[in-house]
C-alpha cells in the first residue's frame, strides 16, 4: 500500500463541522490541471534526483474565496489527499504553508490560505530507474460567502531521467521556492525572531489554559495551535500585545480528547510572522 506522511503536520484531520451550505461537487478529469468553482488546481513537476522527485500541488483561488489548512480552525474541513493509484510511488510528502485566520461569519474563525496556495510535494520512486506517474484525488472545500465541497483527480508523470508532462524549469523554481518559505522547525526559547519564547500552565483558570510568549517583528504575528492527533481540537490562541515586539498567546485547553490527561501531550504552534514562520513542538507542563 502507498505510504502517505504529512510534513510539518497531520494529513487527513477529522472533518469539523463546515459553516454555510454544502452545494454537490464532481470530480474533475485526471489531468495535472482541473477547476472547480472558486479556485483552479494544477499539480506541477519538480526537480528529480535519484529515487526522489519533487512536485507540488497550487491551488488558485478566485479574489474573495478561501480554503483551509490542515487543521481549519473553529469551522471548516481540513484538506484530505489520497495518492493510491499511483504507479511506481513509494510514498508523498506533504508540506503545510503558513495560514492566515480568518472571520468565519459564525463569531468563530478559520485557518486558511487566500489567493494562491502551492503545497510542495516529496515523491519517493520505488525504482528510479523507471518512470513514474503521481496520481492525485483531493477532496477539499472553497468558500466565498457560502462553502463547498470540491474534488479533483489530478495525474503527472514523472520521468526517470528527470522529464515530466508539465514544464519543469519555472515550476521546480517556484517548488524550491515555496519549500524555501515554509515555516521552519524552531526550538523553545530559541534567541532569533519570530520565535515561541516559553510556555506556561495557567492553573487558575477554568479550565486550564497554555500561557504562550512569542517575539516577533509584525504586529499582526498570529499563532495556531495543534494536539498531537486528530481527536484534539483545541481553540484558537487568544492574543494580547506586548512592548518590544512581544505578544502573549492564551491557549484554553479545551477540544482535549474526553478522559485524556493533557499532561505531557505535545503541543506544536505555528508562528506566523509576516514572510516569516516557525514551528516549535512543546509538551504541556505538568501542573
Amino acid at each position: 500500500m502507498l505510504r502517505m506522511f504529512a510534513e510539518s503536520g497531520r494529513l487527513g484531520l477529522a472533518a469539523l463541522s463546515l459553516s454555510g451550505l454544502w452545494l454537490a461537487a464532481s470530480p474533475a478529469s485526471a489531468e495535472p490541471v482541473a477547476k472547480v468553482p472558486g479556485a483552479e488546481v494544477e499539480l506541477l513537476a519538480g526537480a528529480v534526483s535519484g529515487a526522489q522527485a519533487e512536485a507540488g500541488i497550487e491551488v488558485r483561488l478566485a479574489p474573495g474565496w478561501k480554503t483551509y489548512w490542515r487543521y481549519p480552525g473553529d469551522s471548516g474541513v481540513p484538506p484530505d489527499l489520497s495518492f493510491e493509484g499511483s504507479q511506481n510511488v513509494a510514498g508523498v510528502t506533504i508540506a503545510w504553508p503558513a495560514p492566515k485566520r480568518f472571520a468565519d461569519g459564525g463569531g468563530g474563525f478559520s485557518i486558511g490560505y487566500k489567493g494562491a496556495v502551492l503545497f510542495p510535494l516529496k515523491v519517493e520512486l520505488a525504482d528510479p530507474a523507471k518512470p513514474a506517474r503521481l496520481q492525485l484525488a483531493f477532496d477539499f472545500a472553497v468558500c466565498e460567502a457560502l462553502c463547498m465541497p470540491a474534488k479533483v483527480d489530478l495525474s503527472l508523470a514523472i520521468d526517470a531521467g528527470g522529464g515530466a508532462d508539465a514544464a519543469r524549469g519555472v515550476d521546480a523554481a517556484r517548488i524550491a521556492a515555496a519549500r524555501t518559505a515554509l515555516p521552519a522547525p524552531q526550538a523553545l526559547g530559541a534567541a532569533e525572531t519570530p520565535a515561541v519564547r516559553s510556555v506556561a500552565l495557567d492553573t487558575t483558570a477554568t479550565p486550564h489554559r497554555l500561557v504562550v510568549e512569542v517575539k516577533a517583528m509584525n504586529p499582526k504575528a498570529d499563532l495556531f495551535a495543534e494536539g498531537p492527533d486528530a481527536h484534539w481540537a483545541l481553540p484558537l490562541p487568544q492574543k494580547t500585545a506586548l512592548p518590544d515586539g512581544a505578544a502573549r498567546f492564551m491557549v484554553p485547553l479545551e477540544g482535549v480528547p474526553s478522559g485524556v490527561d493533557p499532561t505531557g501531550a505535545l503541543i506544536t504552534f505555528t508562528l506566523v510572522d509576516g514572510p516569516k514562520s516557525v514551528t516549535t513542538t512543546v509538551p504541556v507542563p505538568a501542573p
